[in-house]
C-alpha cells in the first residue's frame, strides 16, 4: 500500500468516501482503482463495501460505488 500523511489512515479515507454528499444520499460515486489499492487496498475496500450493503463495479480505471443496496442492472 502507498504512503499516506500520518493524519490520514485507510479507515478515514474510506470513512470520507461514504461521507459525501452523494453517498448520503444513496448515489454513485467513484474512485481511481489505483488510488484505492495504494490507499486502503482492494480486500479492505470490498469488505467496506460488504458492511454497508453497497455494490461497486469495477470499469477502465474506476470502481463505480453505489452507495445503496438496490440491483443494478446492464442496460447496454
Amino acid at each position: 500500500m502507498g504512503q499516506l500523511p500520518d493524519h490520514l489512515t485507510p479507515e478515514i479515507w474510506l470513512a470520507q468516501i461514504f461521507a459525501s454528499q452523494e453517498a448520503l444520499r444513496g448515489g454513485v460515486v467513484k474512485r481511481k482503482i489505483r488510488d484505492v489499492e495504494r490507499l486502503v487496498g482492494r480486500a479492505q475496500f470490498v469488505a467496506e463495501l460488504d458492511r454497508r450493503g453497497f455494490q461497486a463495479v469495477e470499469n477502465n480505471q474506476h470502481f463505480v460505488i453505489f452507495c445503496n443496496p438496490n440491483p443494478i442492472r446492464r442496460v447496454r
